[in-house]
């Protein structure tokens, strides 16, 4: 083996290892929903866990992504440490899948029909239908698709490369007595373990495996400890992505640590047996690609009907080396381990801003309650939130620009921007509703009064704020695009409201009935209650618009006032509901 044939090896793992992830990158995002669908399915039920840590992992091909993933779901409060168990079992299953589709480049026939299926026959045609997608579609969805068929292209050609270029190594010595030593077990599972923990990826490392096969030097007998050794190498990541998270996340990568170790631990032991008493002679025969695959499989399926029934001492056991700590710890709203699956990102994304719409909305309401009823506790807890509300607004925002950063699908995207324009509608609600607490504040301290007539003005225009409250609420948590039409015409006639108000004040100064300290706080109430609304506008003008995957937000406002019919119906109808006879 030369110096050309190294630099052909390095070319040929480097491309291998890059089409395996922009494979599982496309994959990922064109399954986006599917993943949000398979997270839906997270329950304590073992079947059902299993079968989802296996369905994320095949699809983007690789159990160390699933299992960082189920650290952060833990993390962040989406799983529990019972729920996790399950599931990285299913991943370890879900990774053999990979070995599968190298092990077709193994085939050997003179059939034309079986020739097909070998990689280097199809693939030609996958890169070919994959650049066309990439390069002359517009739909992201059908990028994403060439993307996956030019990621799997890339994988087979780095393969074939790596294959070639090692099969001189048939007829070196020292070659040959290198897999004679990895005959030793013990040998076998510490170079497996360091190869993987290294690339972090067991598909990865089974890949070279089967490449390393062709030289018909990898016997069974050193393949299969190798492979035991990979499935702990592979835990180095999980255990990577739990530094400086809860100890929740810290157990569930343990779990995955120990499901390997213990796993590889009783079925090495087996192996070993087994290999001094029977003597099986295949274990001595050159190890295919497609009996790497096999053994891949089999050794993660003996792993999991060992360990699945045990899953509840495992995770007692778990919590035994990683106790729960004396003070609870508080849970990270949005785990950056979960960035590794976008769809998943998103997902909780929307589930912290609908905390944080109904925390804002919920504080601008009980600012209008102060107004009334000046209690000590509703002035802490509309603080408290206002406070909240800038939190959500800081990590939501910080989360959502590294989101967008990330290979996601154009829906996701625009579902981001829709994200990144509502969150600060939501911030300044939060905010009124301080303005409004210290203007009822500076009356009650200064003994200022409003009129009566005042009074009940007030309270008419806070009847029509907490209904657009309500509808831009519902809008935004539904996607209800009956409630968001319903708020712009609420809006112009929230405006008209406090023009009138305005008006009817003047006219009590001119009277002499209030006095120009209360003139103040009148005039700063109106404005915050009319910004209010105007934010409201704003939250459901983007959810019709992000409906119709248009951006351009006053726009649609606009048209909708001047074109639709609906919406001056509703007008008439708000103006008669709220709006005071004219003076």
């Amino acid at each position: 083996m030369d110096i050309f044939n190294v630099l052909t090896l390095i070319g040929g793992l480097s491309l291998f290892l890059f089409g395996m992830n922009i494979m599982g990158q496309a994959l990922e995002r064109r399954a986006g929903g599917k993943l949000r669908a398979l997270l839906g399915k997270f329950t304590t039920n073992r079947a059902a866990g299993l079968l989802t840590g296996f369905g994320i992992t095949a699809v983007i091909q690789s159990s160390s992504a699933t299992t960082v993933m189920v650290v952060g779901f833990v993390n962040s409060g989406l799983m529990t440490l019972k729920q996790a168990v399950n599931v990285i079992m299913g991943a370890n299953i879900g990774t053999t899948v990979t070995a599968w589709f190298l092990s077709l480049a193994g085939i050997d026939s003179g059939n034309v029909f079986v020739k097909l299926l070998k990689p280097s026959s199809f693939t030609p045609v996958l890169a070919m239908a994959g650049i066309i997608f990439y390069m002359f579609c517009k739909s992201s969805r059908k990028k994403d698709t060439g993307m996956i068929l030019l990621g799997f292209a890339t994988l087979m050609y780095g393969m074939e490369s790596m294959s070639g270029a090692v099969s001189g190594l048939r007829n070196v010595p020292a070659f040959q007595s290198l897999f004679i030593m990895f005959k030793n077990p013990i040998a076998g599972v510490l170079a497996g373990t360091v190869l993987t923990a290294i690339i972090q990826s067991s598909s990865a490392s089974v890949g070279i495996l089967q490449a390393l096969a062709v030289t018909g030097q990898v016997s069974y007998g050193a393949a299969i400890p190798i492979i035991m050794g990979q499935n702990i190498g592979t835990c180095v990541t999980a255990m990577l992505s739990s530094v400086g998270a809860n100890k929740n996340a810290k157990q569930a990568a343990m779990v995955h640590l120990l499901f390997n170790v213990i796993g590889t631990a009783v079925w090495l032991m087996v192996f070993c047996l087994t290999k001094v008493t029977l003597n099986l002679p295949f274990l001595d025969n050159s190890a295919s690609l497609f009996g790497i695959a096999v053994a891949h499989s089999v050794f993660n399926i003996l792993c999991t009907i060992l360990i699945l029934p045990l899953s509840g001492v495992l995770e007692r056991l778990v919590k035994q080396l990683v106790p729960d700590a004396k003070q609870p710890e508080m849970q990270s709203e949005l785990d950056e381990r979960l960035l590794a699956a976008p769809p998943i990102a998103l997902e909780r994304c929307h589930k912290v801003a609908a905390d944080m719409a109904q925390t804002a909305i919920s504080a601008l309401k009980e600012s209008l309650d102060y107004l009334y009823h000046n209690t000590p506790e509703l002035a802490v807890s509309i603080r408290e939130k206002e406070e909240k509300t800038d939190y959500y607004e800081d990590i939501l925002g910080t989360y959502l620009v590294k989101l967008s950063a990330k290979p996601i699908s154009e829906s996701d995207n625009i579902e981001a921007a829709k994200l990144l324009k509502m969150i600060g509608d939501f911030e300044r609600i939060s905010d009124h509703a301080v303005n409004i607490l210290e203007s009822a504040e500076e009356m009650q301290g200064k003994g200022l009064a409003f009129t009566a007539s005042a009074v009940s003005e007030l309270q008419n225009f806070t009847l029509a704020v907490n209904e657009i409250l309500d509808l831009s609420l519902t809008a935004f948590l539904s996607d209800d695009l009956k409630a968001a039409s319903m708020v712009e015409p609420l809006e112009q006639v929230i405006d008209q409201l406090k023009e009138q108000l305005r008006t009817r004040h003047i006219l009590r100064l001119q009277q002499r009935a209030c006095s120009i300290d209360v003139g103040f706080v009148w005039s700063d109430l109106l404005t915050n209650l009319e910004r209010t609304s105007d934010h409201c506008s704003n939250i459901a003008g983007c959810v019709m618009d992000m409906a119709h995957s248009n951006m351009n937000i006053h726009e649609s406002l606009r048209s909708i006032r001047n074109e639709s019919e609906d919406f001056q119906q509703k007008f008439r109808e708000y103006a008669d509901k709220y709006t005071f006879s004219q003076l």
